[in-house]
């Protein structure tokens, strides 16, 4: 038997005409449909540039409500229509709170669910502490019509924990919505390698595909003169064995395609026994941030 579906990951510029980054966001998933996609990743943050260059607080006014984004209902349209699978990447304000959020939106348009970014990382040009709360969804893994999806959030992507929690919760297929690239202050390092085999790490390890959607571009901040990133792109598909089954340029726009058969590869997951063999009651080091599996009191 056969359950087959069709992923695609997009990959694009953006700049500070907001509707314009919605217009083509819109474009590229009617593309990526017309070629037969069944779900279809768009980056992280895709509305606006990437705000967290810098600390002004004034890109707080892009925050949206779930109820009221636009972001939200653009998706929830598309996928109606479409009948496509659309996880959706907004900065979102929840009362006093903002968080850096994924809606789930299943193929009739209706939202499923959000997953709050729980790695809030800083430094510089990657500010996001300024901006985003903690996570407080835990992992999610949803039941879409095209099959158990479980998505990360960029810096989520560097934590092994992120796709083993959402692999124990059933994901036939991973998501990393993302934006990265240069490092300002350190204009000589090139993370692009080391992010690309991270990611087929957690598909060889956990026996699940993995899509990862990034952004490309030059991108300069609004109030610290001088100050630019570029966005690498290198957006990939990657299969349950960690290899790389599509991989985009770093620059250029571009809709990468690829058809798994999810039962099959839920056949040799099962063969492999990584889960089986699992021994949670040895991991209680994860449980602390030192690594230590001592009571407090022992330290006196």
């Amino acid at each position: 038997m056969m359950r087959n579906v069709t992923v695609a990951a997009v990959q694009f510029a953006c700049d500070w005409d907001l509707q314009a980054n919605l217009a083509r966001a819109e474009a590229l998933i009617r593309r990526a449909a017309a070629q037969g996609a069944q779900v279809i990743l768009i980056q992280e943050l895709f509305k606006a540039p990437y705000f967290c260059i810098d600390q002004s607080p004034e890109h707080r006014k892009l925050a949206e409500s779930v109820g009221s984004a636009d972001t939200i209902a653009l998706f929830r349209r598309l996928a109606a229509e479409l009948q496509v699978v659309l996880p959706c990447s907004f900065f979102e304000k929840a009362n006093n709170a903002y968080f850096n959020t994924v809606a789930m939106v299943d193929a009739d348009g209706a939202v499923m669910g959000l997953y709050r970014k729980t790695h809030i990382p800083n430094g510089p040009a990657y500010q996001e502490k300024q901006y985003f709360t903690p996570g407080d969804t835990g992992f999610k893994v949803w039941p879409t019509r095209y099959g158990k999806i479980g998505v990360g959030i960029c810096w989520d992507q560097w934590f092994p924990e992120t796709a083993r929690c959402m692999a124990l919760q059933g994901a036939e297929m991973l998501l990393f919505p993302t934006a990265i690239g240069s490092e300002p202050a350190f204009p000589e390092q090139d993370s692009q390698p080391h992010w690309t085999v991270v990611h087929q790490g957690h598909a060889g390890m956990n026996l699940l595909p993995v899509i990862a959607s990034n952004r490309i571009g030059t991108e300069r901040s609004r109030y610290e003169p001088g100050l630019e990133m570029t966005f690498y792109g290198s957006s990939l598909i990657a299969d349950h064995h960690g290899q790389i089954v599509a991989q985009a340029s770093r620059d250029q726009e571009e809709i990468l395609l690829h058809t798994f058969d999810l039962d099959a590869i839920a056949t040799d997951r099962e063969g492999w026994f990584v889960f089986r063999d699992r021994r949670p009651s040895l991991y209680r080091a994860l449980l602390t941030m030192d690594g230590v599996n001592v009571d407090a009191a022992a330290h006196f």
